[in-house]
């Protein structure tokens, strides 16, 4: 008795104040939510996902770590979403992958939380352009930009200068420095590019097409472009740059990174590529390193010019239970804030326009505000569902035609009607 009546009101503290936080617990559930990325970004994201966690008591982020390989990661989304029962409540996406998530019912769309916000009233226009358009089908928003990134074209400012040539603006002044440069002997190849049949042939297709004036698929009307005669000069340029000996004969089997090694150690003036280049080729042991600069496609004179456009994005699934709190991560994720931090960690191209003239970036990164003019000059692969389907059969036939083995209007012809075929079932 002499010790209740001693320690009554410490022990019934403490039993309130248990009470209360069991209350609060049981009130405020923590909700997981998962994503699904490549391993080497989940190991880049750390620090941010760290960050929203720290900040978010009752949500918490996790990160399911996938595949390095991007269309593995994709077959793992889809799996789940035609099974059922996804794991997933946020979908870490490629570009090119929405039209098909979105078209499939995957894809919860974002409109109705931007709305639902006055203060995301505004948000949209903070992102570039390409990016918002990218991330969305028939006009509804499903994937908020995270990273963006664009093809563009590198030269030598040093060989340029020897000879005293302007950077080209057009393909044919593209053939004719190069051929100058090579005449003379000052390096060994012109112009690389990425000519293996994969993806990456597409993406530095579309921009090719659109210096010549021409188009893949139009996404509102679906009516297939290859088989017109500025698509069949586009074909004819590339196959050009190999039987002229412009291109090296192995660029019909190089991706990025051939491309960018080679030029990189100084055997090429022109190279047509990524951003994540630029960082690589500045290095102290890289051979060109202070003699290049970028600039965007050439063109046609007359035409524009195009960056295709890449990059990577949030979208929330339709099948989560936790759309609010999925919500929460991607406006976390999307912010200036994190895009700034994460630029700076990893030198990904940021998808907001005003951080290509943030000074601590261009601190680090002094090339973003010429950055800046390429993406804002971006193409789009046709954004359709059957986008897949589309490529693979754009990739088989161009890949034909610029090895020689079919002319590049027999190509382009047969490429065509394959497409249309597509489309219309």
């Amino acid at each position: 008795m002499l010790f209740w009546k001693k320690w009554r009101w410490p022990v019934l503290a403490v039993i309130a104040l248990a009470f209360l936080l069991s209350w609060r617990l049981l009130a405020q559930p923590v909700v997981t939510v998962s994503v699904l990325m490549q391993a080497l970004e989940k190991a880049q994201w750390e620090s941010l996902v760290s960050q929203f966690n720290s900040e978010h008591d009752n949500i918490r982020l996790e990160v399911i770590e996938g595949p390095n390989a991007s269309d593995q990661v994709q077959d793992l989304y889809t799996t789940s979403f035609l099974l059922g029962n996804s794991p997933y409540d946020l979908v870490y996406m490629d570009i090119v992958w929405v039209p098909k998530f979105a078209a499939a019912g995957w894809l919860r769309s974002l409109n109705e939380f931007l709305e639902a916000e006055t203060s995301n009233s505004e948000l949209l226009p903070e992102f570039l352009a390409g990016d918002v358009a990218g991330g969305s089908y028939q006009g509804k928003l499903y994937r908020m930009p995270f990273r963006s990134d664009a093809g563009m074209l590198y030269y030598r400012t040093d060989l340029l200068e020897d000879i005293g040539a302007e950077p080209p603006e057009t393909f044919q002044e593209l053939m004719e420095i190069s051929a100058k440069l090579q005449s003379e002997g000052r390096v060994p190849w012109g112009y690389l590019w990425q000519g293996k049949q994969y993806e990456g042939l597409s993406a530095m297709f579309v921009e090719i097409l659109q210096g010549f004036g021409a188009f893949w698929v139009d996404p509102g009307t679906l009516e297939v472009g290859l088989d017109q005669p500025n698509a069949i000069a586009a074909v004819e340029f590339l196959r050009r740059t190999v039987t002229e000996g412009i291109s090296p004969p192995g660029v019909t089997t190089y991706a990025e990174e051939e491309t960018r090694r080679l030029f990189q150690s100084g055997d090429a003036t022109f190279l047509r590529n990524w951003p994540y280049v630029y960082e690589l080729a500045s290095q102290p042991d890289s051979a060109i390193a202070g003699k290049f600069a970028i600039k965007p496609m050439v063109s046609q004179p007359g035409q524009a010019s195009g960056a295709c456009l890449g990059g990577w994005g949030l979208g929330i699934a339709q099948s989560t239970k936790h759309p609010e709190a999925a919500w929460e991560v991607v406006k976390f994720m999307s912010s200036a804030a994190s895009q700034k931090k994460f630029v700076i960690e990893t030198g990904y191209v940021p998808s907001r326009w005003a951080l290509f003239n943030d000074p601590e970036i261009v601190a680090k990164f002094p090339y973003y505000p010429d950055l800046l003019s390429v993406v804002e000059s971006s193409v789009l692969r046709p954004p359709i569902a059957q986008y897949a389907q589309a490529s693979d059969i754009l990739q088989r036939y161009l890949s034909a035609a610029i090895v020689g083995s079919l002319a590049p209007e027999k190509a382009m012809r047969i490429a065509a009607r394959e497409t249309r075929q597509l489309l219309a079932r």
